[in-house]
């Protein structure tokens, strides 16, 4: 897997049944991460999150995914810990999809991002964007393909500073728009970027470190997931 990143997309709904085997293998402060959000809605997305990314990542180590555990680095970055740290992990939720990428041996950033409904895309993009990037959004045809353009870089932002480990805002002018090899600011670092089919209305980017290519296996369904 060193050049090719697994990733899943994950619907973030799940009956009763597959809910409590996801529940089953958090760990205590995931249980009460879970627990502490209001909307019904909400904790099953993060039950179903969590327990997915244990469950793939255990099969990918072989280990039991209720054993597994991570350890967050200085901007809040997860990585596994003790003889599982070999493999790159990455999670992302947005609205009602999950995504899950798998890496060994180069560090991994994924993202999904929902288009908002009435959101203002050219005042966001010429805000937080580089200017040619803010220009490609405003000249959009119509709302829903700004809010696609938009959307899209934000993605691709999203999993090439999580692949780095660093803090989102300091890269935000950051192009992603014209090349799939960019260069983050803070830290500093190369970073490949492609982009996954998702469903209409969302945006699924992944990232690896380094500039070489790499394989991506995209991936619907998780499969059974006891």
């Amino acid at each position: 897997m060193r050049d090719a990143v697994r990733v899943w997309v994950l619907p973030a709904g799940a009956g009763p049944d597959e809910l409590a085997r996801y529940r089953a293998v958090l760990d205590p402060a995931e249980r009460a991460r879970a627990a502490r959000l209001a909307a019904g809605a909400l904790r099953d997305r993060f039950t179903v999150a969590h327990g997915a990314l244990r469950v793939l990542a255990g099969r990918a180590t072989g280990a039991s995914p209720a054993a597994l555990t991570w350890h967050r680095g200085r901007y809040g970055k997860p990585a596994l810990t003790g003889p599982w740290r070999g493999l790159h992990t990455s999670l992302s939720y947005s609205g009602d999809l999950v995504a899950v990428a798998l890496s060994e041996g180069r560090p991994v950033g994924v993202d999904v991002q929902h288009v908002a409904p009435g959101g203002d895309p050219v005042s966001a993009s010429a805000r937080f964007f580089h200017p040619r990037e803010a220009r490609h959004v405003a000249a959009g045809c119509d709302q829903a393909v700004r809010g696609r353009r938009f959307v899209r870089l934000w993605a691709r932002k999203e999993a090439a500073v999580k692949a780095a480990g660093g803090r989102l805002w300091p890269n935000l002018g950051m192009p992603v728009d014209r090349a799939d090899v960019v260069e983050c600011v803070d830290p500093a670092g190369r970073h490949r970027l492609a982009d996954v089919v998702a469903p209409q209305g969302c945006a699924v980017a992944v990232a690896l470190a380094g500039d070489e290519p790499y394989a991506v296996e995209c991936r619907a369904d998780i499969g059974d997931c006891r």
